[in-house]
């Protein structure tokens, strides 16, 4: 039986000469002790201020920040790095916490010359800008994060406020193998989930997005949400700006609530109405001047 055109690697190339026509390249850096990243960064920076996109456990940081890279290219120098084991960054360091991600993104960019940045992370992207906010305050200037689950803790699986009760569960939806998993994903993340997929197309897209290196995200994710309190989040000091969908059914908005309380007056909470958990691609024209607002203003 001939197989299914492959829509992902179709789409991987088709938005590879996106970020080209819109002034970016990549380039892969070496760290040190076996790590590796790789970034979009600027053909040429200028003296405009740096912004970095930290992309989440789904697709790739192409597919994930597509829809803001002409938004934003005009007002910022952009960087979309790939998270440690997403895309062409990996490491063979036995870390796998959102600080050690944290800690290559800085060296990251101190290696391409870039000491101050305002920095946005989606979901786990932004688990990991919480952490460049915490470790390196000085380098991070305005911070926004997009439901991104910060105040999770572990017990609030047994008690009922995530979807999933339990750790494997929530790795099977959030990893997913199978198409009827990609389903629920789909279903969790977008208020007006796409319908009537071709099981070939879901498959192509967990081959293409999903199967690599899942062993070291699934650690990723372990680590993310073992002994999780909030009693243990330090309380950042950058001016903080916290987005959330009001029908996420992956982080539900009390996390976006119990997130705001946690940072009291430094942080500002918007909600997006008919959004859910993947707001910046469901409204992502409010969405972008909800940010540039917040990054460009005073």
């Amino acid at each position: 039986m001939a197989s299914c055109f492959s829509l992902t690697a179709s789409g991987n190339r088709y938005y590879h000469v996106y970020f080209r026509i819109a002034g970016m390249k990549s380039k892969i850096v070496e760290l040190e002790d076996g790590t590796r990243m790789h970034c979009w960064v600027p053909k040429k920076t200028s003296n405009k201020p740096v912004l970095i996109l930290i992309h989440g456990l789904g697709a790739s940081a192409k597919w994930q920040w597509s829809s803001q890279i002409r938004a934003f290219r005009g007002h910022f120098n952009l960087y979309v790095p790939d998270l440690i084991f997403f895309g062409k960054s990996y490491t063979t360091r036995p870390e796998r916490t959102e600080l050690f991600q944290a800690q290559c993104v800085m060296k990251l960019m101190e290696n391409l010359g870039v000491t101050k940045f305002h920095v946005v992370g989606v979901s786990y992207g932004g688990f990991v800008a919480y952490s460049l906010a915490q470790l390196y305050p000085d380098a991070v200037q305005k911070l926004t994060l997009v439901a991104a689950g910060v105040c999770l803790e572990e017990k609030d699986l047994e008690e009922g406020l995530l979807k999933v009760s339990d750790l494997e569960t929530a790795r099977s939806i959030l990893l997913p193998q199978t198409t009827a998993n990609l389903k629920t994903l789909l279903k969790l993340s977008f208020v007006k989930a796409p319908k009537m997929v071709p099981s070939c197309l879901l498959q192509d897209f967990i081959i293409n997005m999903f199967a690599d290196r899942r062993d070291e995200r699934v650690e990723l994710v372990n680590h993310l949400i073992a002994s999780r309190k909030v009693s243990d989040l330090p309380v950042i000091h950058q001016k903080t700006l916290i987005i959330w969908g009001e029908h996420d059914q992956i982080f539900p908005l009390e996390l976006g609530n119990r997130l705001k309380r946690h940072l009291g007056d430094g942080a500002e909470l918007v909600l997006f109405k008919d959004a859910g958990h993947a707001v910046h691609l469901e409204k992502s024209n409010a969405f972008n001047k909800q940010l540039k607002k917040f990054l460009l203003g005073s």
